[in-house]
């Protein structure tokens, strides 16, 4: 064996060898023997140690020379001699010649070998007492060897690993924490050196080692545990194999025998991994296959081990052995509740070491908080929040939304964990900032969660959350600036629902605090048998709001008790619950009660833990006077803009409305706290502002707070006065309804002010229009469910359920109720009409899908046509605008185009004169359509102009205002209906159109009215509207007679088929009844005329759109409005004229404007081509024949100018629909006979009233006087069967 050589000392020695063989001492050294004694013993052993340390392994002489005294050394009398002493010297010379006569030692037995190694091994023990006068000999004794490599000769020993055993046992028993670094590098170079260069380690051996690790041990000695640390460092390449093979035996095979420590392993694995993770690369997958025992307390061990590994800090375990990681998830899941919880503790600890491991764990710690087991579902609860605690970035948002999720478990325990979590959470990070913004708006949802618990039924919940408020939202012990500053913002930045909960809270708290109130009240009064019942019944009550109401009603009944007897602890319950009693007031009463009740001798006190909730539920501990001002000067600063608004994350506006809010909500719970200058002062101006919301809780407050108003501010109420007065005149109803209260509940003159308001208050006046802010909130809904049924159904677009006819019955009956369903007469004549315009407005949008128009009935269509001739002058114009708007975009059937003809009736001439205009542009669109489409040739039905003939003759026929056949003037209101659609499509004859007209007239006498067809009175009412239609016709056109291009067909829906050899050649109308039509006295204003002034809606932009055809005529349909229309002294606001063109919001009406020539130039007049062509060229009969007409409309004109300087003024009775008032001449013949019949609800009545803007500009039309002051009453209008 190779030892390593010393250097040869400068000083030689030099002995005597005697001749007879015996053994040689250095010089000055005499025998050493058991004769001498034993100081004179270690003096020559000194000396022959000074001599082998002076050797080296040169001097062969000397080596010769002394090898019988390094015999004599070995001897068993030096290796057993009794003196400590001795022994060390002997050991130290042993050393040396080992090292002297290396690599060959010396003694060649064996057992002497063995013997030598143990005995200097015992005397390494020596090194424990680092303060020994021979320590430093037995640092040499160390150093020599562990230099040297001395024990690595007994490797040849059989049984060397017995001294191995021995020397490491001793070593690690001896070091301490006084020896130096010296000592500890040579101990580990020696029993490294064994390790590293032996053909192994055994089990003995490595238990040697690996036994300083256990943590029994590692407490006792922790420098030993350093040592076995290192040495395993150092030996990690030669001890791993030795260290797999025992952990083999011991999980996988199961042979507990094989070492002492076998019941350590666990503890084993986790400091061998803390000290080099390399020494387990081969047990790693071990642990994979225990993580599946069958045995759950194994399961449970492996867990606990694997999750110290994976959860240290510096671990990379989870990424260098991912199915390992995966496996350990699994038990997330087991079976076992124990290993379950095991793994959810593990969690804290791997999310505080290990963020990146968080997306992991996130799926397993939502299917445990579901674990049936509370424990479980407590300790997800408890882990996350430790974690977030340490650092918000730790949990992600899906983590806290477990907790949240859990706040509402079925199990007290866990809500109860999860609400105090949060809670912590939120005073860390919102209320302290401790990480900043960021962290704050991700936790910021924390305080409306806790809040909403609130509305939980049960006591605990909400003694919690109130708890919470006053510690972790709103901490109570802060001072009072900041204290009010924090729940000024807190309430600004509340959903509503939390702001709902938190005023319920105060609410309740102020509820029992007037329980407690009305208790001591009861004690005041005399004993007597209805007080006794009535105090019982309050303390039943207040004991339900307290945690569990059985076991607190005889806490209660006992704290009751006490308050009888102990007068001074009844003031100061008195005083806790007085208006004036301040925040310190209450802890100092708080502190002093709870020390009154405490009980030294009895640690937990269960009745004095529930009279502290009793008193923290009573105590005002927040609100105060002091408090309130502090309140109101925050909200002044946010008013004069000098406030911490947006670095809060409120606007100003939302600062100050919630600031508001929220002094309302304290001035029902704390009046008294209000009652200041300063105050009233802020709340005035807060009174002033144009905020509708802020000035009615400025009202609310005044009215809760100022009963003392009146005596003891004077200069408050003077100004507050005028102001009240001016909103319960001018202000929003709920700001009026506020304003009357607060001087009922103020002022002791009462009477006086609210008469002064009464005064300047007339009834509610009836206009039939009124601008879009004086409608009432629940018109404006109404027509709101209106426009979303509509749209509703028009997104569905089927009407397979059946809710289509329904929504058609339910505004058929709005139309027929004038706007009033009740028809109780308790809504406005205005929203009537608003209700009737968007009924209306709805059919008509309805009738724009095919599979709603399908099911529109004739008579629900009627009653949707009578719209355009409403009483209401703006129902009117809107209706014509949507109309003609549909019209123009070919959205609605042609039928609706029918209803212009209506239009004829209205009393204004621009109404009349914008109609005739939006005819003029459908048929020209529709014209130009089928030109341009030849496939449209196939829906000539719907699209040809000529076609709304039969629809138009229909409606007339079922006008409520036509009652009777022979009346000739209704009939001569049914011919000017018709002539005012006719006129427009007879302007020109293209492709025989008159003839065709005239052919579908004489067909309908062919058949009979579809909506009535066995009633006779309806079918002849039918025919005597297509003989008016066919007498006009004549009379009008000389080409009429000619043979019709094609047989027309009638629609089935308004007509039957005409049945076989039927014939109808009965003239419905008398000769003389024709005459009059055709040549009588006619109506005081023409129809024709009224196209003599341009036409636009009020304060909208006339829409202009130029096409070549239309620029050819004279006519321009294009053209801009005439200046000189604009001092017409119709005044109409801008608001209603703004609600003509917006009450339809998805389809804004642009209004055709029209500048008519007067005088028609016979030469150069171009007519309104039916097909609107580009071409300039019309031949010189069509010219003749619009100039024919034009002149024939002129003399009508000027007829009736002349009849108009002879006629008196109009009679002052109700004008019928539609028309201008009639003569007395004109109306004396049937008026008898109408006058006592009742009105139909169908129809409203277009009058001119000087309520409607309508009535302004008929009264300003150029209209003629009427010769007779009498007019003629109003026909009887015929109810309309709705289908039900």
């Amino acid at each position: 064996m190779d030892f390593t050589a010393q250097p040869k000392p400068a000083t030689a020695l030099c002995g005597v060898v005697s001749a007879d063989g015996k053994i040689a001492y250095p010089p000055g050294v005499k025998e050493i023997t058991d004769k001498i004694t034993t100081d004179e013993m270690i003096k020559r052993l000194k000396m022959v140690v000074k001599t082998f340390m002076d050797m080296d392994q040169d001097s062969e002489d000397e080596k010769q020379q002394y090898l019988p005294l390094a015999l004599h050394l070995a001897s068993e009398f030096f290796l057993r001699n009794p003196n400590k002493d001795v022994r060390l010297l002997v050991a130290c010379c042993l050393a040396d010649i080992f090292r002297i006569y290396a690599p060959e030692a010396p003694y060649t037995s064996h057992d002497k070998l063995k013997d030598i190694f143990l005995f200097i091994t015992r005397q390494l023990k020596g090194l424990e007492d680092t303060k020994s006068p021979q320590f430093n000999r037995y640092f040499y004794l160390l150093e020599n060897l562990a230099w040297v490599k001395s024990y690595n000769i007994c490797f040849e020993l059989e049984d060397c690993n017995e001294i191995f055993i021995q020397l490491f046992r001793t070593l690690f028993s001896v070091i301490n924490n006084s020896h130096n670094k010296k000592v500890q590098m040579h101990m580990l170079d020696l029993m490294s050196s064994i390790i590293m260069e032996g053909d192994g380690v055994t089990q003995e051996l490595l238990d040697s080692i690996l036994i300083n690790l256990i943590p029994a041990h590692k407490n006792l000695n922790k420098q030993s545990f350093d040592l076995a640390k290192v040495l395993l460092k150092r030996t990690v390449q030669t001890i791993e194999a030795c260290i797999a093979n025992f952990f083999n035996q011991v999980l996988v095979l199961g042979r507990s025998s094989v070492s002492d420590l076998s019941e350590h392993v666990f503890d084993l694995i986790q400091e061998l991994f803390a000290i080099d993770p390399h020494l387990l690369l081969s047990v790693m997958p071990q642990l994979e296959f225990k993580l599946k025992s069958n045995d759950g307390e194994e399961r449970l061990a492996v867990v606990r081990l694997l999750a110290k590994l994976f959860g240290s800090k510096d671990s990379d375990l989870a990424t260098q052995n991912r199915p390992l990681w995966q496996c350990f998830l699994g038990r997330f899941n087991d079976i076992h509740v124990p290993v379950r919880l095991e793994s959810v503790k593990f969690a804290s600890h791997c999310l505080m070491n290990h963020p990146d491991l968080a997306k992991d764990l996130t799926e397993y710690l939502k299917v445990r908080s579901h674990d049936p087991e509370e424990a479980i579902r407590h300790d997800v609860i408890v882990t996350i929040i430790t974690a977030a605690k340490r650092d918000l970035a730790l949990v992600n948002d899906q983590l806290l939304g477990f907790v949240r999720e859990r706040t509402l478990d079925k199990r007290w325990r866990v809500r109860k964990e999860a609400m105090m979590g949060l809670a912590q959470l939120y005073k860390k990070y919102c209320l302290h900032g401790e990480a900043g913004k960021e962290a704050a708006e991700k936790v910021s949802w924390i305080k409306d969660k806790l809040l909403h618990i609130y509305y939980q039924n049960s006591i605990d919940d909400k003694l919690l959350v109130e708890k919470i408020f006053a510690q972790y939202l709103v901490p109570h012990n802060l001072e009072t600036e900041e204290r009010m500053k924090c729940l000024y913002y807190l309430y600004a930045s509340l959903d509503p629902n939390a702001v709902k909960a938190l005023n319920e809270m105060w609410k309740c708290q102020n509820m029992l605090r007037s329980h407690v109130r009305e208790l001591l009240d009861l004690h005041k009064q005399p004993t007597s048998e209805a007080n006794c019942s009535a105090m019982f019944g309050k303390l039943m009550t207040i004991a339900k709001n307290l945690p569990d109401p059985g076991k607190a009603q005889d806490f209660v009944k006992k704290f009751n008790q006490v308050l009888g007897d102990d007068e001074k602890l009844r003031s100061q319950l008195e005083l806790l619950i007085s208006p004036t009693c301040s925040c310190k007031q209450a802890d100092v009463c708080v502190r002093e009660i709870a020390r009154k009740l405490a009980n030294p001798k009895q640690p937990t006190n269960p009745f004095l833990e529930m009279v502290k909730f009793l008193l923290e539920r009573i105590a005002p501990v927040h609100i105060d006077s002091e408090a309130i001002s502090a309140l109101v000067k925050l909200m002044n600063k946010s008013i004069e803009g000098t406030a911490d608004d947006e670095e809060e994350g409120v606007s100003p506006d939302t600062a100050i409305r919630s600031g508001l809010e929220l002094l309302k909500v304290l001035s029902f719970t704390h009046p008294t706290s209000f009652h200041s200058a300063e105050t009233y002062e802020s709340l005035l101006q807060c009174l002033r502002m144009e905020d509708d919301k802020v000035a009615e809780a400025a009202i609310q407050i005044f009215r809760n707070t100022g009963h003392k108003i009146e005596t003891d501010l004077p200069q408050i109420r003077s100004t507050l006065i005028p102001i009240l007065h001016q909103k319960a005149k001018r202000g929003t109803p709920h700001q009026a309804k506020q304003a009357v209260h607060c001087i009922h509940a103020i002022f002791t003159n009462k009477e006086v002010q609210l008469a002064q308001i009464f005064e300047s208050t007339g009834e509610k006046n009836g206009k039939l229009w009124s601008p879009d802010e004086e409608v009432s909130p629940e018109v404006l809904a109404k027509v709101q469910a209106i426009k979303l049924l509509v749209r509703w159904l028009l997104g569905m677009k089927n009407n397979q359920s059946k809710s289509a006819n329904s929504t058609l019955r339910l505004l058929s009956a709005m139309l027929v109720s004038e706007g009033d369903l009740t028809e109780q007469k308790r809504i406005s004549k205005s929203d009537m009409s608003r209700l009737r315009l968007a009924a209306g407005s709805a059919i008509m949008k309805l009738a724009q899908e095919p599979c709603y128009h399908e099911i529109i009935t004739p008579e629900q269509f009627q009653l949707c046509a009578l719209v355009i001739n409403d009483e209401c002058y703006q129902v009117r114009q809107i209706f014509a605008q949507k109309l003609h708007k549909a019209l123009v975009k070919l959205l609605l059937p042609l039928e609706y185009m029918a209803i212009f003809a209506l239009c004829a009736k209205d009393p204004v001439k621009e109404r009349r004169a914008h109609a005739r205009q939006c005819l003029l542009k459908n048929i020209s669109i529709r014209r130009e359509y089928i030109k341009q489409n030849p496939m449209a040739t196939e829906k000539l039905l719907s699209l040809l102009p000529e076609y709304v003939v039969p629809y138009m003759i229909h409606l007339l026929a079922h006008d409520p205002d036509f009652t009777r056949s022979q009346d000739v003037d209704q009939l001569r209101d049914i011919k000017e209906c018709l002539w005012f659609m006719l006129e427009v499509l007879m302007t020109k004859n293209e492709n025989n159109s008159h003839a065709f007209m005239k052919k579908m007239a004489e067909n309908i006498k062919l058949t009979k009215d579809a909506q009535s067809p066995d009633e006779s009175k309806t079918n002849e009412k039918l025919y005597t509207v297509c003989d008016v239609a066919l007498c006009v016709i004549n009379s009008k056109s000389a080409l009429c007679n000619a043979e019709s291009p094609k047989d027309p067909v009638l629609p089935v829906k308004f007509f039957t088929q005409p049945e076989k050899d039927f014939c109808n050649d009965k003239s419905y109308i008398s000769e003389e009844t024709r005459v009059l039509l055709l040549t009588g006295k006619p109506k005081p204003a023409g129809v024709l005329g009224a196209v003599n002034k341009p036409l636009s809606a009020t304060g909208r932009k006339p829409y202009v759109r130029s096409t070549g055809a239309e620029t050819g005529s004279n006519i321009n349909v294009n053209s801009e409005l005439n200046p000189s229309t604009g001092n017409r002294p119709r005044e109409q606001s801008s608001e209603a004229a703004e609600t003509g063109v917006s009450e339809n919001e998805e389809n804004p009406v642009r209004i055709i404007s029209v500048t008519p020539v007067k005088n028609i130039d016979p030469v150069k007049n171009k007519e309104i081509n039916s097909d609107q062509s580009a071409q300039g060229n019309i031949s010189s009969d069509r010219g003749k024949k619009r100039t024919v007409t034009a002149a024939g409309a002129e003399n009508i004109q000027q007829k009736t100018d002349e009849k108009a300087d002879e006629s008196g003024p109009p009679a002052p009775s109700k004008p019928r629909r539609g028309r201008r008032p009639k003569s007395e001449s004109q109306g004396n013949a049937t008026k008898n006979d109408d006058i006592n019949k009742p009105l139909s609800k169908g129809r409203k009545r277009a009058a001119v009233s000087q309520e409607s803007p309508g009535g302004l500009e008929a009264g300003n039309a150029k209209a003629p006087k009427l010769q007779d002051t009498a007019k003629k009453a109003a026909p009887t209008e015929r109810q309309i069967d709705l289908q039900r």
